[in-house]
């Protein structure tokens, strides 16, 4: 069964809180459930330190935590670290009953600096392969084995493994009981890939779908004057599903076809002071719904 949700990072964004600075946790949940989903995910204004709080405020509104990002940063921290870091994550997934854990990794990233255009990210070198594959198994062994959570790795623009190629490699080199792939079409064709292709490739290794669209004019733009993955956003180049130039219709059919059963995201960060949260949430399930029939 295909479960439908949404990222709060329409309302809050995590890597600039001036998008949506204003905006409050419950406005953002209430909406998400206005809309339509029965799921979410984890964002900066969530009060994750009080459990019984958060979970009685989603409750009420029919909403659940199914994912949460975590930046595993391998390549500058110590592996105990990032390993501790990931227990109580999970620990806190595992009380609100979720299936996955996101995120990427981030210690040698430069998807969150505004001033580092995403043509200078550099190539990762294969000791730095070697920490996150190894720990990459290491962490998916203990989420899946104690908790019956699954790792759920992210692909992201700006990050060591964002094309075809990279992700093929990782699924290669990672147990696929304990590493799966966290799918996202706008991340693969931000970064020039064909995203029907790479479901058609990675779905039987996916645990978790996120639908973006992009804004292929917006895209172009940002090629052409060489800005950063966070300039991207905040000038507008995703949306959500329906509204830009992907074919999502397709990418849906090869999801159904191949009997997914998980959650499927709407994560399509925008700011809310061009794209109102609410409204862009609606129309994103609406398309999900009415035009894919999920």
């Amino acid at each position: 069964m295909i479960k439908l949700g949404i990222a709060p990072i329409g309302w809050t964004n995590d890597d600039m809180p001036e998008l949506g600075g204003k905006i409050t946790f419950e406005q953002c949940i209430s909406e998400m459930a206005l809309a339509g989903y029965k799921g979410c995910e984890v964002g900066n204004k969530y009060p994750v330190h009080d459990r019984v709080l958060l979970k009685h405020m989603l409750d009420i509104r029919g909403l659940s935590i199914c994912n949460q990002w975590f930046s595993y940063e391998f390549s500058s921290k110590p592996f105990d670290e990032v390993k501790n870091n990931f227990i109580k994550q999970v620990d806190f997934l595992s009380f609100f009953g979720a299936k996955v854990i996101g995120g990427a990794e981030t210690g040698n990233s430069i998807h969150g600096a505004y001033d580092v255009p995403l043509t200078k990210r550099t190539m990762a070198s294969n000791e730095t392969w070697d920490k996150l594959i190894k720990g990459l198994n290491e962490l998916g062994k203990i989420s899946f084995n104690q908790y019956g959570i699954k790792l759920s790795y992210h692909h992201h623009t700006g990050t060591m493994i964002e094309s075809i190629s990279e992700v093929e490699r990782l699924l290669n080199e990672t147990d696929e009981k304990y590493v799966n792939l966290n799918y996202d079409c706008g991340h693969f064709y931000l970064v020039g890939e064909d995203p029907l292709e790479a479901i058609n490739k990675f779905i039987t290794r996916t645990s978790h779908i996120h639908f973006k669209d992009v804004r292929k004019k917006i895209m172009d733009k940002i090629s052409k004057d060489d800005l950063s993955f966070l300039m991207a956003v905040k000038k507008g180049v995703f949306t959500v599903p329906g509204d830009g130039d992907i074919e999502i219709k397709s990418i849906a059919k090869v999801v159904q076809k191949n009997n997914y059963q998980g959650w499927l995201v709407v994560e399509a960060e925008q700011d809310p002071n061009n794209a109102n949260p609410f409204e862009y949430a609606k129309k994103g399930y609406e398309f999900l719904k009415n035009e894919l029939k999920f």
